[in-house]
């Protein structure tokens, strides 16, 4: 492994090891806090489907994807309030998560257990009101899955994997639905297990990072070995490479234009192969952070997404 990514990789470990910093701002800091917003870099995905469509440049399209943008981040943070009510007791005896805001104390048990499902409610209304019926649905069923996963699925084996997943893949699925784009299946599949590779990945991460002691933080993985989880990503990202290929090489005939969306597969594979050093060494347990610190994937990853563009608008 290279100098720059032993670096990189030291950091995020580091990092993730630092204690939390303390809560700022009372009430009103602990509920933005318990919120999550720095996970709400997800929910860029709504607008996948639509630029994939090449179809983002239209006003009306680019709308709903801003609304359905903030509807996740509202859908989401619903679903880390109710996770962090359920979870307080366990919470407590974690040596960094009682510092989170509703097991230190700063945010009221009670009153996460109200703020939770309003937020659900109001983001299904919200995806009803300012979008369709089908992106009502598919938040609904976001917001109900993710309740269960916190309160069941996460301790059930392979259920869990594939709950995580599914919140990344209605993200991505959900753009086109709220601007009625149809979705490509290999879009679709591509997602898909995109989205396993990164969850497969981020539990992998964690068993090689903290060994027989991962799951005192994380109960899931007593039910996993680290061979299997090894399965699971490397068989994951295998076949999003396949799918990404497929949907890069389905040209219509007759188009004569540069074919930069098979160009983009170059780009795309070494993103995918580059992120895997992070995975194999254990520091993939935070993906933002390893995406947006390594120079390489972003260098990569503009790449592709120039490439991605120039090829869905037949540039």
């Amino acid at each position: 492994m290279s100098t720059e990514i032993e670096a990189t990789a030291q950091q995020t470990a580091v990092e993730a090891e630092a204690p939390p910093q303390p809560i700022r701002g009372g009430l009103l800091g602990g509920l933005v806090k318990l919120a999550r917003p720095k996970q709400w870099v997800k929910n860029v995905l709504v607008f996948a489907a639509p630029l994939a469509a090449g179809r983002i440049d239209e006003w009306a399209v680019l709308r709903q994807g801003l609304y359905i943008f903030a509807i996740f981040c509202i859908a989401a943070s619903a679903i880390y309030y109710v996770n962090d009510a359920f979870d307080v007791e366990a919470d407590r005896a974690h040596p960094k998560k009682k510092y989170r805001p509703i097991a230190s104390g700063v945010v009221p048990v009670k009153l996460a257990w109200v703020l939770g499902p309003i937020l659900g409610l109001i983001a299904i209304g919200l995806s009803f009101l300012l979008c369709n019926p089908g992106t009502a649905l598919i938040v609904g069923l976001y917001v109900v899955l993710h309740v269960l996963y916190s309160f069941w699925f996460k301790h059930v084996q392979v259920l869990d994997l594939m709950m995580v997943a599914s919140g990344f893949l209605f993200r991505a699925m959900v753009g086109g639905v709220a601007a009625d784009i149809p979705l490509s299946r290999w879009f679709l599949l591509t997602a898909g297990f995109g989205s396993l590779f990164m969850v497969a990945g981020k539990r992998y991460s964690e068993m090689v990072l903290m060994g027989e002691e991962a799951a005192k933080t994380r109960a899931s993985l007593a039910n996993y070995s680290i061979t299997y989880l090894r399965f699971v990503w490397q068989m994951s990202v295998a076949v999003t490479v396949l799918t990404y290929s497929l949907w890069a090489f389905d040209i219509p005939k007759g188009d004569a234009t540069l074919a930069w969306q098979q160009l983009s597969l170059v780009p795309f594979g070494f993103v995918l192969l580059r992120y895997a050093v992070y995975v194999d060494e254990g520091t993939a347990g935070a993906p933002e952070d390893v995406v947006l610190k390594d120079k390489v994937i972003v260098g990569l990853g503009f790449a592709w997404l120039l490439m991605f563009v120039l090829g869905v608008f037949h540039v």
